[in-house]
């Protein structure tokens, strides 16, 4: 059965606190594994949160600030002791190649796995699988930083009184989502189409056209929420979100499930991201996100 759901493994800004690790999400999507944002910690989190290094399949980094970052070379440096037998993709903004060398190298190790770099450089499509595709886009932050989309391919669905009229059934439903057609029916005369699901990751940034394209249309978005409303001035000048702001992201956006985080060590009292996040219009799922939880993706409508 397929799974897909986020694994927080820290939600802090900047500094870790007694009870927020760094920045570290695992997105469980079928059977692949991505890492975004390993910052310091991330390897004793994974383990805490029960996710091994051979659950992973790609990294995403969105910037090389360091609660964004730290952790990669102690990830790496676990994906090469446990001999990860698959395939191991680095997606990072490719201004920050040096910083990502350092990471990788940062001590001695015996290299095992060979992790594929893909850079990241402009706007558009990183990868094409059989089930997604992984996309970027540029945010607004004082050192270069990308979001990141992922979405899944649109499929079929089967529509059981159209099959009935057209008398198919059995294992001819499966015939005619192979091959198309069958006896002069087409699969467009029994089905609809499936949109995939969308997920979106947007981390350190202004508001910017980056931002409401990667959250347009999201099933799930996991979004920055640095500072809250009273803040909002420290926030345009370092580059960061409010939770007021991230919400009317997703209520703009239609997004389905909207999942708070990365929030400054200043504030004690967490509910009021939710609160001001429905004070500004959004009336989706909402969760405040804090270290080792589960969230659901969505189901599909």
């Amino acid at each position: 059965m397929s799974v897909r759901e986020l694994v927080v493994l820290g939600t802090a800004s900047q500094v870790p606190t007694r009870h927020r690790n760094h920045n570290g999400y695992l997105l469980r999507w079928d059977g692949e594994g991505i890492l975004f944002d390993p910052g310091e910690g991330t390897q004793r989190q994974m383990l805490r949160a029960g996710v091994a290094a051979h659950d992973l399949n790609r990294i995403c980094v969105t910037h090389f600030h360091g609660d964004h970052s730290l952790g990669l070379a102690g990830v790496i440096q676990r994906i090469n002791l446990d001999k990860v037998p698959h395939e191991i993709t680095a997606h990072y903004p490719r201004s920050g190649q040096r910083f990502y060398d350092r990471l990788r190298y940062a001590t001695a190790y015996r290299e095992t796995v060979d992790i594929t770099q893909s850079p990241v450089a402009t706007d558009g499509t990183l990868a094409r699988t059989d089930g997604y595709t992984l996309q970027a886009r540029k945010l607004s932050h004082p050192v270069e930083s990308f979001g990141y989309r992922i979405v899944e391919h649109d499929g079929r669905r089967m529509l059981p009184e159209r099959l009935a009229a057209h008398g198919v059934k059995g294992p001819d439903i499966g015939r005619i989502q192979r091959e198309g057609s069958l006896g002069g029916v087409s699969l467009e005369d029994v089905s609809e189409v499936r949109r995939g699901q969308r997920f979106a990751f947007v981390m350190d940034t202004r508001l910017c056209d980056g931002v409401y394209a990667l959250a347009e249309g999201c099933d799930m978005l996991v979004i920055e929420s640095t500072f809250l409303d009273e803040d909002e001035a420290l926030a345009v000048e370092h580059g960061h979100l409010t939770a007021a702001q991230a919400a009317r992201v997703a209520r703009d956006g239609g997004v389905r499930h909207l999942v708070l985080t990365h929030f400054s060590q200043r504030y004690g009292d967490p509910e009021e991201f939710e609160r001001q996040a429905r004070a500004a219009g959004y009336d989706g799922e909402l969760t405040v996100a804090h270290d080792l939880l589960r969230v659901p993706v969505p189901k599909r409508r």
